[in-house]
Formats: C-alpha cells, sequence, structure tokens
C-alpha cells in the first residue's frame, strides 16, 4: 500500500478565520483564541461584502479586532475579497477555521469546506464549536438587539459594544 505524498506543510502552520464580524461576538473570539492553541499564527480575515448592510466599515471591523486582540502577537487582522482559498494560498495557510453553532450551520459549511478542498487540496478546514454560552450568538443577533434598545454586555468583547454605542451615538454603561 502506497502512502499519499502532501507537499510540505507552510513553515510556522497558518489558520484562517474568515467572516464578516460584523460585529465581533464573544463566540467569535472564544474560537480565535482557541485557534491559537492549535496554530502558530492565526489571520482573523474580515471579509469584504458589498451585499450586506453592515454596522461597521471593513476598516472599522479591523480596528476595533485589532484592539480586542492587541495583546495576542501571533494573531493578525486583514481584509480579503474574492475566493477565499485564493487567500489562502497568498498567506500560505495551512488551514482555514469555521465556527459551527449548530446543526443549521453544519451542512453549508460541509459544502464550503469540500468546495475548498476541491479548489485547494491542500488546505484543510477546521470546525470548531464555540463554548456553550455562546452556542446562540450571531452578528446578525447582536445587531438586531442592539438596535431594539437590548444590553449586549457580555455578548461582545468591551470594545465592541464601545464602538456599538458610538456609532449609535450613546455613551456606552
Amino acid at each position: 500500500m502506497t502512502t499519499p505524498t502532501h507537499p510540505e506543510p507552510p513553515a510556522g502552520r497558518l489558520a484562517i478565520f474568515p467572516g464578516s464580524f460584523d460585529p465581533l461576538t464573544n463566540g467569535h473570539v472564544d474560537i480565535i483564541l482557541r485557534s491559537t492553541h492549535l496554530f502558530e499564527r492565526v489571520v482573523v480575515a474580515v471579509l469584504l461584502n458589498a451585499e450586506k448592510q453592515p454596522l461597521f466599515t471593513p476598516d472599522e471591523r479591523v480596528v476595533i479586532i485589532g484592539e480586542v486582540f492587541r495583546e495576542y502577537p501571533n494573531i493578525e487582522i486583514e481584509t480579503f475579497d474574492g475566493l477565499l482559498v485564493e487567500y489562502a494560498r497568498r498567506r500560505r495557510a495551512s488551514a482555514i477555521v469555521r465556527g459551527i453553532r449548530a446543526v443549521s450551520d453544519f451542512e453549508y459549511e460541509f459544502q464550503m469546506a469540500l468546495m475548498n478542498r476541491h479548489l485547494e487540496p491542500t488546505l484543510e478546514t477546521v470546525f470548531m464549536m464555540p463554548a456553550e454560552q455562546y452556542t446562540y450568538l450571531s452578528s446578525r443577533l447582536i445587531k438586531e438587539v442592539f438596535s431594539l434598545g437590548g444590553d449586549v454586555r457580555g455578548l461582545v468583547p468591551s470594545a465592541v459594544e464601545k464602538a456599538m454605542h458610538e456609532k449609535k451615538g450613546v455613551k456606552s454603561h
């Protein structure tokens, strides 16, 4: 039996955690921090997506996320557009990290992982579940609750909550 050959892995195992992060939630933070235990470096890749109605511009998201992870030199924040696998190739990433909150997320993420593998067989997808207390969180839900006057403390990092209040023109708690 022959063993399949694989190209030499990139130096310094780099993972990419892609998303819109509008806004960054504590569920995202949980997955990013736990990713640093699996990979030497993690890039939080903010997708430039003009189709969504953003709360924050991509540049604002990069600044806010950078503030949240300023004490972690192995976490980088960048924007990207186009095919994720092309971005991963440019960055010489070995893996894509994706969060799965529920079974409903799995089907879509599984299809994307298979397509990404088809496009770039050397790029692995790692699925991670957030801590239990964050399984119901989504950026969309956070924005909706916040826009209706709900309290998002404990659901997003304090830097994100502060930026949300500033965007709305209200002092944070």
